[in-house]
């Protein structure tokens, strides 16, 4: 009998700056508003106690004026390697591990994504990817603005 349950969704991108900076940039709640989300949001960070158990709970406020209020709880931290949360919203669950990977040219960051139910996540699937493509823009064009010459 095969496995029929969806995938984890994954995004990942290779960003042309050393692990710590791209670190600093999620550990820091006052720069992590400044890139978190979709193209054209904005983010208030209520709450960012990176510890496992610790709360992370952030509003984001999309383009049109909505407000998508946003509550996660770390599980395993482990700086500046690898950070997982749980995503808890009444639309969906998720359990999301990042990871900062240096390479030659960087630090390739991924996200894993895996949904409750898998079901969910494939849903939802091609905005997720787009969302966190946009994301990954954002996070790239803060650094570029943080990084001194």
């Amino acid at each position: 009998m095969s496995d029929t349950t969806p995938p984890a969704i994954v995004s990942a991108r290779l960003l042309p700056f050393p692990r710590s900076e791209v670190f600093a940039a999620f550990r820091d709640p006052a720069r992590l508003a400044e890139w978190w989300g979709p193209a054209g949001f904005t983010n208030t960070v209520h709450e960012f106690d990176l510890r496992p158990g610790g709360r992370f709970h952030i509003t984001l406020h999309g383009p049109d004026g909505s407000n998508y209020e946003n509550e996660k709880e770390f599980i395993e931290v482990v700086e500046p390697e690898r950070v997982s949360f749980r995503h808890y919203q009444p639309m969906h669950h998720f359990t999301m591990t990042l990871t900062w990977d240096e390479e030659a040219d960087g630090t390739r960051l991924t996200w894993v994504m895996a949904f409750e139910p898998a079901e969910a996540g494939e849903k939802i699937r091609e905005f997720i990817l787009k969302a966190n493509e946009e994301n990954f823009d954002r996070l790239e064009n803060h650094l570029n603005l943080k990084t001194t010459p």
